[in-house]
């Protein structure tokens, strides 16, 4: 019992580091009255939309407990409902600290580059180690109160189902008013991103901590619990105590491993700053192995579930290593769309391209990653291995947080007007940012993959399924319904974001033509229209898609087991492919479009950086709406699958 005991310890240490980090924060100078005037409409803006998303979200919440609770004991609804606050709890302290965070961020850039990037990074430490505290805090005190490592999986179905209204209706909403404000201002109307002048800047700099924070915190939180979930789960039925305390130590050994590797995140030079944040998580990922080998001696003294452990960490780093190199500005193949950015045809086209060919190799080091994790340590293996790619997340998710903040911390800069220098400096810290980000959704789908594998077993296992058979007419029509589920899922997303992002535009352009003196500065935009019409679009677009991953299963289930059983094989394999593609491609769009406007190929304003907004805007939903989305689509159908197999048998 010491184990579960220390995961407790090393949990509430994360939190209170992040509420120290937090106040640091909030005790440097915001600046100028007019960047804390733009930055409080953003914060506003923002708990505006948080509000009003989590007054349906807690409805839900209570009306899936009764039911659970009807059919599956108190014990159940119960987990339910702590899974689903501490899912918004998560989502909600990173989104607080980084609207605080942003305008701190621009003031401090004006004086150096690093001071910018710590309070930046440090914004997204307390996301990241927020995320981590309350999991592991979360599953931790289940297992002391239930003792059943089973119960637990409700705590892993009310995270998932808050991550997929928290993803899509933050995916929504950001890119609505991104897609809207770039289409607009930066083609019709000619202006710099995140001018003053343009109705939906305000709406696309919420729509950043909403979605690519509290969002993003929401989704990689579940992404944590259901790893050390299914590991607990799996584990016990393997290797009994031993087997369920693991999960918990690599967990709680990883947030030390981070905490450690976020106090060598520092540069002076902007050329040096993603070295800076791989540096943090290449010690994180060392130290996380040396505690693996510790913990693993510890419980078991089998070198072989390290060679597991060993397999997640590893194939983490390399999933990592291959999205920067598809989609930084700096590498050959976002390159390759900026140069074929004569025509927004071709651009579209090369980025189709590459964000296909980007699939393949991601798909190959998962493969060896669940190789070597079975033949080592069988299922327990797979599931161990998804702890230990997820085992350094607090550092993974700050350099990924971050992102958002420096793009605030851009925006504000451009709109209160601090000058070429603030403003560059802020832009060479978004341009990294927009690469951790691509970074932590390969991270992301590559566990969500692991995890959906291990929940898949224990789906296996649970529904006395001996195996699952292709030639079985029942299982091919569910294999082919479940491939297709991704798809539908995607394209409802996709849809909705277009249609918002429509209403925006017609906005934009109303106020350009209806406001006198817009254009010329001596008028203010209307900011409110637009940050309501994201919101309005976000909350309606994320009920259907929502409704599809709960559904699905049980309409499946219902009918057969076999079928079900083909339906989560399906998910999982079309739903990762499709997730990678989606996140790269879009990554490198973006990206591509940075590259022009830092000068090359005429820069801000030529032809080729007008094809590549294009562009960008295409990649928009893929990489921030529908990519980010599936891999909690394809764990919630899994963990649906398990919660409710035993009324299906």
């Amino acid at each position: 019992m010491l184990i579960p005991i220390a995961a407790l310890i090393i949990s509430i240490i994360s939190l209170l580091y992040a509420f120290y980090l937090g106040i640091s924060i909030l005790k440097k100078p915001e600046g100028t009255e007019k960047m804390i005037e733009i930055a409080s409409a953003i914060k506003e803006g923002a708990s505006a939309f948080l509000k009003k998303e989590y007054h349906f979200i807690i409805i839900f919440l209570i009306a899936v407990a009764i039911i659970l609770t009807a059919l599956r004991g108190v014990s159940m609804g119960i987990s339910f409902i702590l899974g689903g606050i501490f899912s918004m709890l998560a989502g909600y302290f990173g989104m607080k600290i980084a609207t605080s965070a942003n305008v701190r961020t621009a003031y401090a850039v004006k004086k150096n580059l690093n001071d910018g990037l710590q309070i930046a990074f440090s914004s997204g430490s307390v996301m990241g180690l927020s995320v981590v505290g309350l999991g592991l805090l979360g599953v931790t005190l289940l297992y002391f109160i239930f003792n059943d490592a089973k119960i637990i999986f409700g705590f892993g179905f009310g995270a998932s189902s808050i991550a997929l209204f928290a993803r899509v209706g933050g995916g929504i909403f950001t890119k609505a008013a991104d897609i809207g404000a770039d289409l607009v201002g930066k083609v019709e109307e000619n202006i710099p991103e995140d001018d003053a002048r343009n109705p939906a800047v305000i709406a696309d700099n919420v729509g950043d901590n909403v979605g690519d924070v509290a969002g993003m915190g929401a989704d990689l939180f579940e992404s944590y619990v259901n790893s050390i979930i299914a590991a607990m789960v799996i584990g016990v039925l393997s290797y009994g105590s031993n087997g369920l305390y693991l999960p918990l130590f690599i967990a709680g050994l990883g947030i030390i491993a981070s905490i450690i590797g976020m106090q060598f995140v520092r540069t002076k030079a902007a050329g040096k700053i993603q070295s800076a944040l791989n540096r943090g998580i290449f010690i994180s990922s060392f130290l996380a192995v040396l505690f693996s080998w510790f913990a693993v001696g510890v419980t078991f003294n089998e070198p072989n579930i390290f060679y597991a452990i060993l397999a997640g960490i590893l194939a983490g780093v390399l999933i990592g290593i291959t999205t920067e190199y598809f989609t930084s500005s700096q590498r050959k193949p976002t390159k390759s769309i900026a140069k074929a950015s004569s025509t927004s045809a071709t651009n579209l086209i090369q980025g189709i391209s590459v964000g296909m060919f980007s699939t393949f190799l991601p798909t190959i080091i998962l493969s060896i990653a669940i190789f070597v994790a079975y033949k080592f340590a069988g299922l327990y293996g797979i599931a161990i291995s998804a702890v230990g790619m997820l085992s350094t997340l607090a550092i993974t998710l700050a350099t990924d947080s971050y992102g958002p903040v420096a793009d605030n911390a851009a925006g504000i800069a451009e709109m209160a007007k601090m000058g070429r220098t603030t403003r560059s400096r802020a832009e060479s810290l978004d341009a990294v940012g927009n690469t951790t980000a691509a970074i932590g959704k390969g991270l992301s789908i590559g566990s969500a993959a692991l995890t959906a594998l291990a929940l898949f077993a224990s789906y296996i296992t649970t529904a006395h399924i001996t195996k699952i058979d292709i030639a079985n007419p029942y299982t091919l029509i569910g294999l082919l319904i479940g491939a297709s589920l991704p798809f539908l899922f995607s394209s409802i997303v996709i849809n909705a974001v277009g249609k918002a992002a429509g209403k925006i535009v017609d906005e934009v352009r109303r106020q350009f033509k209806e406001i006198k003196g817009l254009r010329e500065g001596t008028a203010k935009p209307d900011y409110k229209t637009c940050v309501e019409i994201s919101t309005s679009a976000a909350l309606r677009g994320m009920i259907l898609p929502s409704a599809i991953a709960i559904l699905s299963p049980i309409l499946i289930g219902l009918w057969n087991l076999e079928a079900l059983g083909g339906l989560l094989a399906g998910t999982l394999s079309s739903g990762f492919l499709l997730a990678i593609f989606m996140a790269n491609s879009g990554g490198a769009w973006d990206n591509a479009k940075k590259y022009i406007e830092a000068g090359n190929y005429g820069g801000k304003g030529s032809e080729y950086h007008k094809s590549a907004v294009v562009g960008d805007t295409v990649g928009d939903p893929l990489k921030d709406t529908a990519g980010p989305s599936l891999n909690i689509l394809i764990k919630l159908i899994s963990i649906v699958a398990l919660i409710f197999v035993p009324l299906f048998l």
